[in-house]
């Protein structure tokens, strides 16, 4: 090969390799970021819809001598005064007061703290909900109780009663602690616990009577009472909640709630003597008290969606 085809061929590589270089590159895309993890910390709100029923369907009765007078009209005034018609009207009775049940519906507002410890992650939270109930009571109309009264003075009087009674809880509403783990970054387990309130309303009406074998010992009465309020207790449960789009939950929950018992003064069954049987004087004989008691407990199943704001908690800075 003489000196110019050598020549030729050096400069044609040396071209080659600068247009080569000159050409553009192609290299793949950087692997896109991973999403950051779930952000439990900071404010939520939310509504909630579900249903409750009462433990306590029942109402409890009972009366007990408020005055009795010592006179003992009868075949033997002189003999000591006769309690056992008292005693069968002062019988303790249990009348159903419905199943208090209703569908209920409200929201809640809380705050979460997440935190890790051993490489688990827990939630630490407060929450407050209230709630109002749709067809929270129950109502029914009872024989109470039907107790013959037998005795020296009394000869087999029947005490028959006959009652309406009402129960009803009108809202509730709970401020609870609670402590999760997150099964997931997405899925939180959590058990919860506190205060409880909630509007009660309490109604009795009746009527009380001896049937006498002697009608000169006529009796009668009774009356009502009515009770609203708000009633403190406490509740405590738990449930689960799902993050499922960034800044969205939803969650599942039950509660169960005491907001303790109501007892009220629910009227006076008197008795008079007619004087028709010789002895002591006609007049009042004895006044016999009612009361009436009802237990505010029961349990709450609902499902709910909340909003996290995220407000106060770090920021999270993804790395590449």
């Amino acid at each position: 090969m003489n000196k110019a085809a050598v020549t030729v061929l050096a400069l044609a590589l040396t071209t080659g390799s600068a247009i080569a270089a000159d050409l553009p590159s192609f290299k793949a895309p950087p692997p896109a970021p991973l999403p950051p993890p779930p952000l439990w910390t900071g404010f939520y709100v939310g509504l909630n819809a579900g249903g409750t029923w009462s433990s306590s369907n029942s109402t409890r009765l009972g009366s007990s001598p408020l005055w009795v007078s010592g006179d003992n009209p009868g075949p033997n005034p002189s003999a000591p005064a006769d309690y056992s018609l008292t005693a069968a009207l002062g019988a303790s009775g249990v009348v159903s007061s419905g199943n208090s049940s209703g569908f209920i519906g409200g929201g809640q507002i809380g705050y979460n703290w997440q935190a890790g410890f051993g490489g688990y992650s827990f939630v630490f939270g407060v929450e407050a909900d209230i709630q109002g109930i749709a067809n929270g009571g129950g109502g029914n109309n009872s024989s109470w109780t039907n107790i013959p009264a037998t005795g020296a003075n009394v000869l087999n009087d029947s005490v028959l009663t006959a009652v309406s009674i009402r129960k009803n809880l009108d809202y509730l509403g709970t401020v609870r602690g609670r402590l999760g783990y997150l099964i997931t970054p997405t899925l939180l387990v959590y058990g919860t616990g506190g205060l409880a309130y909630g509007g009660v309303n309490f109604n009795v009406s009746g009527w009380q009577a001896v049937l006498p074998v002697r009608a000169s010992w006529p009796s009668s009465g009774f009356g009502g009472g009515a009770y609203s309020d708000t009633r403190v207790g406490w509740t405590a449960g738990g449930g689960l909640e799902w993050m499922f789009m960034p800044n969205w939950s939803a969650k599942v929950e039950y509660l169960y709630y005491d907001l303790g018992s109501v007892q009220m003064a629910a009227g006076v069954t008197a008795q008079f003597y007619d004087g028709s049987l010789g002895g002591p004087p006609a007049g009042l004989k004895w006044l016999n008290a009612t009361q009436a008691r009802a237990n505010y407990n029961g349990n709450l199943v609902r499902a709910g969606v909340n909003y996290h704001f995220n407000w106060g908690a770090p920021p999270v800075i993804a790395k590449y």
